[in-house]
């Protein structure tokens, strides 16, 4: 076994989890108050908007507010989604520290989505990339689909590795890969890492795992087995699966570093102050933590 000593756990709760939340406008009070909890925590990196159009992610109108509302604390890397130009001149005007692009491994995905092939949705990133690298903003890549997609099922980790490969050579930092529908298996994970590595560095990859059919932890051990230290998850599971129906979504960063501490690896962060933390905002949103942990700690918000 070749476990990282660290592992840099990417809060995704904020944005990723709060995007799809149904019914009314969350109070951006109250997501101010979740990043200010999360960096509390120890968390490093907390993702912490996106700057889409309201008319479309409703959740993310107040994008501007929140980055510019948080308390910012040293050594913590506050992140924003910036998909077009656009965005990104939002969020370099409310002062994210890093933005992220969104790709995809799947062709059907792509054009279902944003109604284009990879390429051209990877040339659209090329004018986003340049401009944040000229105000000195890293930018992270996100490649959703990569063990399956809800329209065209099983992707083949070539395509993975080639959409992986050029993002980081248009200027991310960092490549998460994204199994967007929860349908990975540890065996699938790992034959995916290791065409990904042919064309990447595992110390350049994130691994994004949702939790649909119950394998996120699962997965996320078999591919930190095989060097990957970083993991995106969010608190108290925050965050629904929008292809598979009532299916959960997001893995709880709570259970992550529950076996990420187990395992005796180091992330720095306060188990008892996060699940504490997915106590609170389960509670705003009327609804229990979905992390099996804090369940089982009980623990108060």
């Amino acid at each position: 076994m070749t476990f990282p000593k660290h592992v840099r756990l990417f809060e995704m709760g904020a944005r990723d989890g709060l995007q799809n939340e149904p019914g009314p406008v969350i109070d951006t009070a109250i997501k101010v108050e979740l990043v200010n909890r999360l960096s509390d925590c120890g968390l490093s990196h907390i993702e912490a908007a996106s700057f889409v159009s309201p008319k479309w992610v409703p959740q993310m109108g107040d994008a501007s507010a929140v980055m510019q509302g948080i308390s910012r604390k040293a050594g913590v890397t506050y992140s924003a989604l910036t998909p077009n130009l656009k965005g990104l001149e939002g969020a370099i005007e409310a002062g994210a520290d890093e933005v992220a692009v969104f790709g995809a491994a799947s062709e059907a995905f792509t054009q279902k989505n944003i109604n284009c092939s990879i390429k051209e949705s990877l040339e659209r990133f090329a004018p986003v990339i340049e401009l944040a690298q000229q105000h000195d903003i890293r930018v992270r890549g996100y490649v959703s689909t990569v063990m399956g997609c809800p329209y065209e099922g099983e992707i083949n980790p070539d395509q993975v590795a080639a959409v992986s490969r050029e993002l980081l050579d248009m200027g991310c930092y960092e490549i998460s890969l994204g199994d967007t529908i929860g349908v990975g298996t540890p065996l699938k994970a790992k034959r995916m890492l290791e065409a990904v590595q042919k064309q990447v560095a595992v110390e350049k990859l994130a691994a994004h795992f949702h939790d649909t059919y119950g394998q996120a932890l699962a997965n996320l051990y078999a591919v930190v087995e095989e060097g990957v230290a970083v993991i995106d998850a969010s608190v108290a599971g925050l965050g629904g699966c929008p292809y598979a129906k009532g299916a959960s979504g997001n893995v709880a960063t709570e259970d992550v570093l529950y076996m990420l501490n187990g395992l005796g690896i180091e992330t720095g962060v306060d188990l008892q102050k996060l699940a504490q933390t997915g106590h609170w905002i389960t509670a705003q949103l009327g609804r229990t933590s979905g992390s099996k942990v804090a369940l089982a700690m009980g623990c108060d918000s």
